[in-house]
C-alpha cells in the first residue's frame, strides 16, 4: 500500500478519498465486433482496468445488470444480449492479472464471431471508445487508530473512499487485498474476525452504495 495511507509513527490509518480524470485510451474506436477484438488485442491494460473497474466510480455509470462497459456496449449498441451476458459475468478480480482477462475476453468474442454469418456494425456515435483514467487522491481528515475505529467510522466514509481503499487498493497491495486488511495485518493483536469478515464480502457485482452497506453489515457487532 502507498506509504501515505499508513502513518509510520503510530501505525494509524489515514483515510483517503479519490476522483478519476478520464482521457482517451490511445486506441481507435470500434464499430463492430471484429474491430473490438483487434483493438482489445493491443489496447493498454489501463483501458481494460477503466472499462471493468473504474467505471464504477463515474457518476454516469449506473446499470443494474452489467458491470463493465464491454457488456453494456454489446447489449445497448450491438443489441447482442448473448454476448453481453457472457461478458457481463466476468469478474476482473478473479483473474491472476489483466492479461489473463484480456485473453478470456478475446476468447469469448472469437466464439461469438464463429457463430455469425455476417458482422453487424453500429452507426457513428454508437462506436466503442477506449478510455483510461488517472486517479487523483486526497485526504479526508479521517484517521483510524485501531481496527475498531474502522467499524465506528465506516458509515462516515464516502463511496469513493470505499472504492479507493477496498477496490482500487487491490492493484497496490501485497496479495491483492484491500487497504484495511493490509493495515490490520500489521497490528500487534491482529483482528482476525474483522479481517475474515472483510474477506467474505462478495464485492464486484455490487454498486458502491451497496458495497458500503455490505461492509457495514459484515462488521456489525464485531469489536
Amino acid at each position: 500500500m502507498e506509504q501515505h495511507d499508513i502513518h509510520q509513527d503510530n501505525q494509524s490509518f489515514g483515510v483517503k478519498d479519490c476522483t478519476i480524470i478520464r482521457r482517451m485510451g490511445g486506441v481507435d474506436s470500434a464499430f463492430n465486433l471484429r474491430e473490438l477484438r483487434e483493438r482489445l488485442r493491443n489496447c493498454p491494460i489501463e483501458c481494460l482496468y477503466y472499462h471493468f473497474c473504474e467505471t464504477l466510480i463515474t457518476p454516469t455509470f449506473d446499470d443494474p445488470e452489467f458491470r463493465n462497459d464491454f457488456a453494456l456496449w454489446a447489449a445497448q449498441k450491438m443489441r447482442d444480449l448473448a454476448l453481453a451476458e457472457r461478458l457481463g459475468i466476468l469478474n476482473p478480480y478473479s483473474f491472476d492479472d489483466f492479461e489473463d482477462m484480456r485473453e478470456r475476453i478475446i476468447e469469448i468474442i472469437d466464439e461469438r464471431l464463429s457463430d455469425m454469418q455476417y458482422i453487424p456494425s453500429v452507426v457513428r456515435g454508437d462506436e466503442f471508445m477506449f478510455m483510461q483514467a488517472a486517479t487523483v487522491v486526497f485526504d479526508t481528515g479521517i484517521e483510524l487508530y485501531t481496527p475498531q475505529d474502522l467499524i465506528k467510522r465506516l458509515p462516515e466514509m464516502s463511496t469513493s473512499s470505499i472504492y479507493y481503499h477496498f477496490l482500487e487498493a487491490r492493484r497496490r497491495t501485497t496479495d491483492r487485498v484491500d487497504d484495511f486488511t493490509f493495515w490490520m495485518q500489521f497490528q500487534e493483536n491482529k483482528p482476525e474476525e474483522i479481517i475474515q469478515a472483510l474477506a467474505q464480502v462478495d464485492f464486484y457485482f455490487l454498486s458502491l452504495p451497496e458495497l458500503k452497506q455490505a461492509l457495514i453489515d459484515s462488521l456489525e457487532g464485531l469489536q
